[in-house]
Order: C-alpha cells, then sequence, then structure tokens
C-alpha cells in the first residue's frame, strides 16, 4: 500500500534530503483502536520533504499486513515520525483509510473458493440465471470445424448428402447423386426416395447362353441382376462407378415404364449436362427375365416391352436407388 507524507520539523521547516525514522501503524475500528500491524521504516526525503513509501514492507514490529481482513473496517493510519531518522517519533497523525482497504480487500477475490449466492431479483428471474457450470463447460469447448463423415460432402461453405443420405429438395430432371432424378416418392421415414437415370448408356447381350436366372420380377432390377448370369449387360451396370457411385443395376420392365413415362424430364436434363440422351428407337433391355431363351426390353419409341433373344445386342441404361 503506497504512501507519501510532508515532513516538517518543530519549526515548520521542511525537512529535505534526509533520512527520516518512521513508525506505521494500522488501526482497527476507530482512531484510538487497536493496532492490527506496526512496522518501522527509514526512508530519504527529496529536495520538498516529501517520502514515499510502501507499507507492508518496512521493519515488522507486530502482526502481518497480508492478514489484515479489510472487510472488518474501518481502518485507521498512524504515522509517528522522528526527524532525526531515529526513534524519538515527535510528530504524529492519524487518519482514517478509504479506498485503500477496498481495493485491498477485492484482490481476495483470486482466492474465493465454493459458490456465489446471487440475490438480486432481477438477476435471477432473468435467463442467464439458468445457465450452469455444464453450460459453460460446453462453450468453452463448442466445435467451430465441421468435417465430412459417411455420406457427407463439405465443399466451401456447402453440406451435402451423398451416398447413404436422403433430403426433401429433390425434383425430377435434377442432375445429383450420379445422373438424373426421373422418380420421387416419399418414403415410410418422412424422406425423400426415387430413382435415378445414368447419364451414359451401352449394347451388349442378356445373356450369352440360354439358362434359366428366375430373375422374372417386374418391379425390382435389384432383385433381378443378382440372379442374372453370363451376362455382358449385367457386367456393364456392376462396373459403372459414375459419380462416385457403384450401385447401378439394370431396370426391371416397371422401371423402364416409370423412365419412359417421365423421359421429358430425363432428356432435358440429359440435354442440359450434354450427356447421351435416351433415344426413341432405342430398344434397352430389362432384367427382367421371361424364360431360359428370351428376356423382356423396352422400346422408347412406342412405350412398350417386347421379348427377344437373350444373345440379341440392346442398349443397356443402367439406373439406381436412392
Amino acid at each position: 500500500m503506497s504512501y507519501q507524507a510532508v515532513v516538517r520539523d518543530a519549526g515548520n521547516a521542511l525537512v529535505s534530503n534526509k533520512v527520516v525514522g518512521m513508525q506505521l501503524s494500522i488501526l482497527q475500528g476507530a482512531v484510538s483502536g487497536v493496532a492490527v500491524y506496526i512496522e518501522k521504516q527509514a526512508p530519504t526525503t527529496n529536495m520538498n520533504g516529501l517520502v514515499s513509501l510502501e507499507i507492508g514492507t518496512g521493519t515488522v514490529v507486530s502482526g502481518t499486513f497480508a492478514s489484515i481482513d479489510w472487510s472488518a473496517g474501518p481502518y485507521f493510519i498512524k504515522t509517528e515520525t522522528d526527524p532525526g531518522g531515529g526513534t524519538n517519533y515527535t510528530i504524529s497523525g492519524t487518519s482514517q483509510l478509504l479506498s485503500v482497504p477496498y481495493a485491498l480487500h477485492a484482490k481476495t477475490a483470486e482466492t474465493l473458493t465454493g459458490g456465489v449466492t446471487e440475490t438480486d431479483p432481477i438477476f435471477a428471474s432473468s435467463i442467464a440465471s439458468g445457465i450452469t457450470g455444464t453450460d459453460t463447460t460446453y462453450w468453452n469447448n463448442k466445435q467451430d470445424q465441421l468435417t465430412a463423415g459417411t455420406n457427407i460432402s463439405i465443399v466451401g461453405n456447402t453440406i451435402s448428402a451423398i451416398g447413404g443420405g436422403s433430403s426433401n429438395n429433390f425434383y425430377l430432371g435434377q442432375d445429383t447423386l450420379g445422373g438424373i432424378v426421373f422418380y420421387i416418392y416419399t418414403g415410410s421415414d418422412g424422406n425423400q426416395h426415387g430413382l435415378i437415370v445414368n447419364p451414359g448408356e451401352s449394347a451388349a447381350e442378356w445373356q450369352s447362353s440360354g439358362t434359366t436366372t428366375n430373375a422374372t420380377r417386374s418391379w425390382d432390377g435389384v432383385y433381378n441382376m443378382g440372379l442374372m448370369t453370363g451376362s455382358t449387360a449385367k457386367n456393364y451396370c456392376q462396373g459403372l462407378s459414375t459419380g462416385g457411385f457403384t450401385d447401378w443395376y439394370l431396370p426391371s420392365i416397371d422401371e423402364l415404364g416409370i423412365l419412359w413415362h417421365n423421359r421429358f424430364h430425363a432428356n432435358n436434363a440429359l440435354n442440359a449436362g450434354s450427356y447421351t440422351l435416351l433415344s426413341n428407337i432405342t430398344n434397352y433391355w430389362c432384367s427382367t427375365e421371361n424364360d431360359s431363351n428370351l428376356a423382356f426390353y423396352f422400346t422408347f419409341g412406342l412405350g412398350y416391352s417386347f421379348v427377344i433373344d437373350k444373345t440379341s445386342t440392346c442398349s443397356v441404361r443402367a439406373i439406381r436407388a436412392f
């Protein structure tokens, strides 16, 4: 605690550039209160008779400066001075400490333990009163960075679902997830699902020899293709990885029928993306088998399906589900 005083002798003359003896006491409660701390110092005055010192750094006579409970005031400082530099104190004075004890007491906040009871009614009725230590921990450990993971793609400020991801913003003719959306429905999970046609095509045989596969479902191309054997059409679909997806398959009769019905949206998007258009003069293989020698194909010129020998070459346009 800093302290300054001007020292004058008995004749009221300044005591300049001299060592003076001083005893400083901290009194509690009143001018004549108990001295909780006493120390001695021997500072040197300047040319104006001014001494500057730090109370708490002198030679201790009694008490401990750091142990003073400044909240238990009021406190007073008593100074006794010997202009001759000894301990024959002929000048004394006492004054109350005002702001200094409060400033020193504030430092105890550094060592407060336990909780704090808040009694302010305005604070108690505010949202802030509900903030807990756990909330503060969450805030201090908040995550500012998102990391791409399974079925999630992050490019710049754009977060997209890929692979098994789902969304409710799909539309017919949308170029996404490896191809063009040509069928949409809302599943039991509340999300949109549907079918996507590949932007490219090829030509192949359904089967190299007449063998019954039992791939007879008209609505389930995934099931049918799983049963097909010796098929270059199947191999072509399985070998695709367009858009990073490898679940392409040969569509069934019904799935090709849906593609034909929505060919307007599909071809508009295929044309916009400079992809291969669905042709009105092309026969497309279905994954649906008729018997050991025949399988169905779909002609986009008429919108009907017919059967043809499995060893015939027809166009192959793969699809995938999302």
